[in-house]
């Protein structure tokens, strides 16, 4: 009962101050607050502030966030001992043998060949008036097809 009169109080208070914003012409602000102030009384009418009031004074709810907060404890703990142990038993049984399970093992190696790109004028050295030699650069170039 308390709560859902805090909450039209918040929401009347909201609509006073929204229409005091209305009227010094600043009518895209006054929607805004208008539209927040009226959320409290929605939440009210839904029935979700006396959902969460009998949620907050409940020990079994509150025994049931501990639950959850130890259950989220003991996970990261599992994931921290395994990430200092260096991965799971399984990973670990095949980094000690060297086998190393390949993700797509009919997948080759991406190829470096010309294929069907157009030359670009951009990759090539401009003739500038400089003394440097780029022989070694353009056979560089012309290795990988660019």
């Amino acid at each position: 009962m308390i709560a859902e009169t805090v909450c039209s109080a918040v929401s009347a208070a909201g609509l006073g101050i929204a229409v005091v914003t209305a009227y010094r012409k600043r009518f895209l602000a006054a929607t805004r607050i208008a539209a927040y102030s009226l959320v409290p009384v929605g939440l009210v009418m839904t029935g979700v502030v006396g959902w969460l009031a009998d949620t907050a004074f409940s020990p079994t709810a509150w025994a049931g966030f501990g639950l959850l907060g130890a259950a989220w404890l003991l996970f990261a703990g599992t994931r921290a001992v395994e990430r200092r142990r260096g991965g799971t038993r399984a990973e670990r049984r095949a980094a000690r043998g060297g086998q190393t399970e390949a993700v797509a093992p009919g997948a080759s190696a991406p190829s470096l060949g010309a294929g069907n790109r157009p030359a670009t004028g951009s990759a090539a050295p401009r003739a500038t008036g400089s003394t440097e030699d780029f022989s070694d650069i353009e056979a560089i170039l012309k290795k990988h097809g660019i």
